[in-house]
């Protein structure tokens, strides 16, 4: 019995070998450095400028993100209510906040009930600080959200380092609780109503409710058995050595950590706290490196650093660089407050390019695309029908 070769590549049909896939939207650790160097000015900064432009980069990555998870798609919902609350944000400042020269109209404070609290002049820089607050809550929300759509929480956890191995299992599972729980009501629902369920009150809960729980349970139950099963938390350890000293290690870190703490509180910004705290730091990651040694862990799908992770990583770190830079030395650049005159805001060129500089990954991984796994197949020139003859004699 013989297998024929397949035809002649130039009759119309070639083998060719597919490429590996490839990562999905970049390396996990670009996208932390991308994540620091976005939440630094969302979190930090109240200058309407700014905080616009970097609205736009993450506008522009979002927008260049697949849908990569449940999870991911379902940060629309926080997205849409944190719109609504910016925009809620400025008519509740302006009632409540009477301050500012700009004075728009007043309210009379016999209104009944709430008269003396949205009683008195509402003026335009109470509105334009309202705006300030809710432009500064979507960045954040937005940052999270773009950084989510980018890293799926799964892949973000087996980045976790092998000490801390335990505790992302059980952040996995934790995650995926609440998809699992919506699934599992959605069919639920649908086969309570086959047989005829209505929703009439809070009465007609128990039908839903009671299935919901026992279907949970026995997803815990099923989930604890097959981790026993598989000898979870039972591996062997290694380099019992380099534990004892990370355990040894461990606490001094912290003593040095907390010590530095109560100094800066007490005593200030000085010399001495700022060396206990850089010491307690480096200590316990010292110690936590020497103890996950110990760890046994097998990773099944290692992540290649790329050339475009390493021009997103070397963004971000320039922009971090350059707004720590310009916060030490000019604090008025990135600090606004609309009181008591409302006024253009201070603006640094050099510094609104570098927030534009956060739209690295749409530029960087916007040709990437996951493909087919590795493996020869037979491609064919002609109709997409058309299948090489392969008999066996």
């Amino acid at each position: 019995m013989q297998l024929e070769r397949p035809r002649d590549p130039d009759r119309g049909h070639k083998i060719v070998d597919a490429q590996p896939p490839a990562p999905e939207s970049g390396h996990v650790g670009a996208w932390l450095l991308w994540l620091v160097a976005a939440a630094l000015p969302a979190l930090t900064t109240r200058n309407p400028a700014y905080l616009l432009l970097l609205l736009l980069a993450l506008g522009v990555v979002r927008s260049s993100l697949p849908e990569l998870s449940p999870q991911a798609a379902g940060w629309g919902f926080f997205l849409k209510l944190t719109l609504f609350l910016s925009l809620f944000t400025v008519p509740l400042n302006a009632l409540t906040a009477h301050y500012g020269e700009t004075v728009l109209f007043t309210l009379p404070r016999s209104i009944p009930l709430i008269g003396w609290l949205i009683g008195g002049p509402i003026t335009l820089e109470a509105t334009a600080y309202g705006f300030l607050s809710g432009l500064g809550l979507l960045a954040v929300i937005l940052v999270f959200a773009t950084f989510n759509r980018a890293v799926d929480p799964y892949r973000l956890l087996r980045s976790v380092p092998p000490v801390l191995f335990q505790t992302s299992v059980m952040a996995s599972i934790a995650l995926s609780f609440v998809p699992q729980a919506a699934t599992a009501l959605h069919e639920i629902r649908q086969a309570q109503a086959i047989r005829g369920h209505r929703w009439r009150g809070l009465r007609d809960l128990l039908p839903l409710f009671l299935p919901l729980l026992t279907t949970g349970l026995e997803r815990a139950t099923q989930m604890a058995e097959s981790m026993e099963a598989r000898g979870f938390g039972m591996a062997p350890r290694r380099g019992e050595r380099a534990r004892a000293w990370g355990q040894r290690l461990l606490l001094p870190a912290l003593t040095c950590l907390l010590a530095g703490l109560l100094w800066r509180g007490f005593q200030g910004n000085s010399p001495t706290s700022t060396g206990l705290l850089l010491g307690g730091a480096a200590g316990l990651g010292v110690a936590l490196v020497l103890y996950g040694r110990s760890s046994a862990q097998t990773r099944y799908r290692q992540q290649h650093w790329r050339p475009a992770d390493t021009a997103v990583a070397l963004a971000a770190v320039l922009l971090v660089a350059g707004y720590v830079a310009v916060r030490r030395l000019q604090p008025e650049v990135l600090s606004f407050l609309p009181y008591p005159r409302l006024h253009w805001p201070a603006f640094n060129p050099a510094l609104g390019a570098g927030l534009l500089a956060l739209t690295a990954p749409a530029i960087f991984y916007r040709n990437r695309s996951p493909q087919r796994p590795r493996g020869r197949g037979i491609s064919s020139n002609k109709k997409k029908n058309s299948t090489p003859s392969a008999s066996l004699r």
